[in-house]
């Protein structure tokens, strides 16, 4: 693939995701149409935030249980000691600017009928239109030995928060020469190179800190993203494919499938093996966020939505969004849910008015930390096939860092990668 000009995307990111929404004139009106928005990560910020912005008159309330969200995006550097559990912290304070209504509490009902929601806590809000954006739960069940109970010995810390603090916390105390076991989900889950990234920061922290320490990645998958661009990386880096290397990926075709997980025991089965850790991080398959199952539209693993306005294709009236989506072809990443919940907000905005979307477009782009000023990234720009339901890439639009980039690439990136980091955070949350 080819790199992706960034004066280019950058052009073709404004004209496609916020096309009448970053410029629309914010004319005071009266009491509108009333919007509920059901959790508050970049997906539901960003649909919260821009309906505001592109009609003063909505009223929304965004509710979400926890009063501070951790991102998952940057997580891996908490785990090698490069960021703080403050630096991936947001809170809701800059939505409330908006004039966004913020509950801190957990949605247990979705009435589609009735157009209401109702809480944990007791409360109950009417709505016109519902947005959902509740993220990813976990199919433990896959895991023979597995559980929400054992992900406290055994960390995912695939949501960003606590299971990020436990799992730094592990790695701290692991001895050096002791092994860091990770188990990868199988295809689709949160974040694809999530995890190669996270053992690749994991042994830039083993290198200056256990640097006899080491790193088996258990991988149903035969593939992975970005996956010549880590090789590289950890051969440069961490001395992957010689017999001292710091990180052995196992593939699912010569062994890498987990079967039973013996938390006591601190191991993985696999057809072929028992692997012991010091510290096992354990990542689930996964499917979408409770809410979306108990609203019954969910068909499989994900909501299946109408892909140019992710309005529920069970559920008139309300809309899904981000990584509990099945919208195939854009990744499940932060920065797919930021693109998506524009498109969406703009959708609602039209809808609630009686008049027809307008046409979407969709970006994504994603940075990988590999180590040490190494850093590299994928990026594409998509547009919606309305015969087919379908979003597709637009060919040409993106790519892949380079192979033959020069250190000096590599560095830029990772300067690229926390600027990119900062501007979401913002366009999200502020």
């Amino acid at each position: 693939m080819t790199i992706l000009n960034r004066r280019t995307f950058i052009q073709l990111t404004g004209a496609g995701t916020a096309a009448g929404i970053i410029g629309a004139p914010m004319v005071a009106r009266a009491a509108g149409p009333k919007v509920v928005v059901i959790g508050g990560g970049p997906g539901g910020a960003t649909a919260a935030k821009y309906l505001r912005r592109l009609d003063p008159s909505i009223e929304v309330t965004l509710i979400e249980p926890n009063k501070e969200y951790f991102t998952c995006f940057m997580s891996n550097e908490v785990l090698a000691g490069d960021r703080t559990m403050d630096g991936i912290k947001v809170t809701y304070d800059g939505l409330k600017k908006h004039g966004i209504t913020v509950v801190h509490d957990l949605v247990t009902g979705v009435d589609a009928a009735g157009k209401k929601v109702t809480t944990k806590g007791g409360q109950t809000f009417a709505y016109d239109r519902c947005i959902m954006a509740p993220g990813i739960d976990f199919n433990f069940e896959a895991l023979p030995g597995f559980s929400a109970e054992a992900a406290e010995t055994m960390p995912h810390a695939w949501k960003a928060g606590p299971q990020t603090a436990l799992l730094r916390k592990q790695l701290e105390a692991m001895p050096d020469g002791g092994v860091f076991v990770m188990v990868a989900p199988p295809n689709p889950f949160r974040c694809p190179p999530g995890p190669y990234e996270r053992a690749s920061l994991v042994a830039h922290y083993f290198k200056q800190h256990k640097p006899k320490s080491k790193i088996i990645i258990l991988d149903p998958k035969d593939s992975f993203s970005k996956q010549k661009l880590f090789e590289q990386a950890w051969t440069k880096l961490y001395g992957f494919g010689t017999d001292k290397s710091m990180i052995e990926w196992v593939p699912g075709a010569k062994g890498g499938k987990p079967g039973r997980i013996d938390v006591a025991g601190m191991a993985v089965e696999t057809d072929f093996d028992t692997i012991k850790g010091a510290v096992v991080n354990v990542i689930p398959p996964q499917k979408a966020g409770k809410i979306a199952f108990d609203a019954g539209i969910v068909e499989g693993s994900w909501a299946t939505v109408n892909k140019g306005t992710f309005e529920s294709l069970k559920a008139p009236g309300i809309h899904v969004l981000g990584d509990a989506s099945d919208a195939a072809t854009m990744p499940k990443s932060g920065y797919s849910a930021n693109s998506q919940a524009k498109v969406c907000a703009a959708a609602v905005a039209a809808l609630l008015k009686g008049k027809e979307p307008p046409a979407p477009a969709y970006v994504n782009t994603c940075y990988s930390i590999a180590g040490k000023d190494h850093c590299f990234s994928v990026a594409g720009v998509y547009t919606y096939d309305k015969e087919k339901n379908a979003i597709a890439e637009v060919a040409g639009s993106g790519g892949l860092s380079r192979l033959d980039a020069s250190d000096e690439d590599r560095k830029r990136e990772v300067s690229y990668a926390h600027s990119w980091y900062r501007n979401v955070v913002a366009d999200s949350w502020s």
